[in-house]
């Protein structure tokens, strides 16, 4: 579903990615785990067809980036820290805008069954702007799913969420991913991408330092990965 191969990415002299080999398979959950200025961010935003490489090579859902990036983003959701809502518009109404730019057919049936995803049914003729951040981040999934994506990309989608926020954004991601869908999701929370994802990929210095399925860490636990991974 995700296929990438000696991607590099340079900013005038800098060069934040060395060389990213990265394969996601159909159905996996894939967190992308490393440390600040690791270009975990960047990663995506070349994924999301939203950043160009310097070299390499990227497919996604079968199309190559940048030449195809319309049919990826086709097939493609994306969820940031930034909701990407107009806070002026209801639930229902954000809805209804995002399914008629990917010319759904019949809106009314997918927005309800988002609305219902997301756990926001009884919130869909409210604002946005009356929405708390988690609401909002409910939302946002929702956005991104309207269109029944094959790949969804998670950009730390925790960032300012309190406790019992982040884990209604749990059970919605949890229902996301049981869909089938290929996810990946960078993500500081060693704790509940450990609880959620089915891979776990480091990227430091530029590069894929260790990729492990949760099955493969039944010896350990992802932090004890995690160090090793970075120490190496």
């Amino acid at each position: 579903m995700i296929e990438v191969k000696k991607l590099v990415k340079r900013f005038g002299l800098k060069t934040i990615l060395r060389g990213v080999n990265f394969t996601v398979q159909p159905g996996e959950f894939v967190a992308l785990l490393g440390p600040n200025g690791a270009g975990k961010t960047t990663f995506l935003r070349i994924l999301a067809s939203l950043s160009r490489p310097s070299l390499g090579e990227v497919r996604v859902a079968g199309y190559a980036l940048p030449g195809q990036a319309a049919q990826v983003r086709a097939r493609l959701g994306v969820v940031s820290h930034m909701p990407l809502l107009y806070p002026d518009l209801t639930a229902e109404e954000n809805l209804f805008f995002y399914a008629r730019m990917y010319n759904i057919s019949n809106p009314a049936l997918h927005v309800l069954e988002v609305l219902n995803l997301v756990g926001l049914a009884h919130r869909r003729k409210d604002l946005v702007r009356t929405f708390s951040r988690g609401m909002q981040q409910r939302l946002a999934i929702g956005r991104a799913v309207i269109h029944d994506p094959d790949v969804i990309l998670f950009d730390e989608p925790y960032t300012g969420l309190d406790q019992d926020a982040s884990e209604m954004l749990d059970e919605v991601l949890r229902s996301v991913a049981s869909q089938g869908r290929t996810v990946v999701m960078t993500s500081h929370d060693l704790v509940r991408a450990e609880d959620l994802a089915t891979r776990f990929d480091i990227l430091s210095r530029g590069v894929i330092a260790a990729s492990s399925t949760k099955e493969a860490l039944q010896n350990t636990n992802l932090l004890a990965f995690y160090k090793q991974a970075l120490a190496d």
